[in-house]
């Protein structure tokens, strides 16, 4: 098992832990950091069918008073609704602020458990575990945490760290090719910007294997490893999001855009991976972009299975991103790539933004 420390800022650092097989171990890691207590327990059901007994067992095992709270999987999920009933389970079982919450699952999950776990009593601590690999790579750490709204997309939210965060991989032997494909383009977006590592894999398992999910087993860990790494490479300084952290918005407005447009039917990876084909078409046009690398972009990201356009209308992804977080006034901050591996944040004026997307996705 490896472990990374994460330092952001005058945030407490915590450890990200990552293995293999690792989730039988969970009352021990937690019970390292954080003594006995009750702890509240968020998952969804089809997550916890696979693996709420291992992980409880284990939290029992070490002392812990385990309460679990379960709701139905996906984004359709993450909204007031279910973080209200979240809160009022919080509240019946006495969960107080020298307890914990606990979360197993996707992007969802600890969206969710998160954005609880920051609000309710003004703030208790709470451990991630990850079973999808985009939450591995991604929304595990930062200390983003919310919930959508009717008018878009984690407008919603705070920042609130973990305390820990434990990566078992072998979770993701259970997981639906689709949300496998998801983490792959968050991989990707890690690639462009700059982790000549994750390429080098992602080049090596398209080139020598048609199945990539079989292809990238034995990388899981390392790949892992080095997003993280990337990651906090660009939060430490900048928790926040005021600054070089929104770097790690490549694709996403577009992304964002296409996820609410489709009411989700569209899931957040293959909604990124068309942003960032997207992006790179646009800042072609507009001479930002290098002459090529939407081209090399749109292959890598084809060869990884994933969608490279969308049939949404630029009008109707123009509507769903006046709402991003990004837009600050009448600027909006977008994430061009300048040539295949270097991003740049470019400010653009909101009347300029209609123009973009449908340049990118004509």
């Amino acid at each position: 098992m490896s472990k990374i420390t994460v330092k952001l800022g005058l945030e407490k650092e915590y450890t990200v832990n990552i293995g293999t097989d690792i989730l039988k171990n969970t009352g021990e890691i937690i019970g390292a950091i954080h003594s006995p207590c009750r702890v509240a327990f968020i998952t969804d059901f089809t997550v916890g069918t696979y693996y709420t007994n291992t992980v409880v067992d284990s939290l029992k095992d070490s002392g812990f008073e385990v309460y679990i709270f379960a709701y139905p999987a996906g984004e359709s999920s993450k909204n007031m609704e279910t973080y209200e009933k979240i809160l009022e389970f919080l509240a019946d079982n006495q969960i107080t602020r020298s307890d914990l919450i606990v979360e197993l699952g996707g992007g969802v999950a600890g969206d969710l458990a998160g954005f609880a776990a920051a609000t309710y009593m003004r703030g208790i601590d709470y451990v991630q575990i990850p079973t999808s690999l985009l939450a591995m790579v991604d929304s595990s750490v930062g200390g983003k945490t919310s919930i959508d709204l009717e008018s878009g997309k984690n407008l919603c939210g705070a920042f609130w760290q973990p305390i820990s965060v434990i990566c078992s991989v072998d979770t993701l032997e259970t997981l639906d090719k689709k949300f496998f494909d998801d983490g792959v383009a968050e991989i990707i977006k890690y690639g462009m910007l700059g982790n000549e590592k994750i390429l080098k894999i992602l080049h090596s398992c398209v080139e020598n294997h048609d199945n990539l999910h079989f292809a990238l087993k034995p990388f899981l860990e390392e790949i892992v490893e080095e997003a993280i790494n990337t990651k906090i490479s660009y939060v430490k300084d900048d928790v926040l999001d005021t600054g070089r952290r929104q770097y790690l918005n490549f694709g996403h407005t577009i992304g964002h855009a296409i996820e609410h447009a489709s009411r989700y039917a569209i899931p957040h990876g293959h909604a990124v991976a068309v942003g960032m084909c997207s992006m790179a078409k646009a800042g072609e046009a507009l001479g930002i972009t290098e002459e090529g690398t939407a081209n090399k972009i749109k292959a890598l990201v084809r060869e990884c299975g994933l969608p490279t356009s969308t049939i949404i209308s630029p009008k109707d992804l123009y509507n769903s991103a006046l709402s991003d977080k990004k837009r600050r006034g009448e600027n909006i901050n977008l994430v061009f790539p300048i040539s295949f591996g270097k991003c740049e944040i470019k400010s653009v004026k909101i009347d300029e933004l209609l123009n973009i997307i449908t340049l990118g996705v004509k």
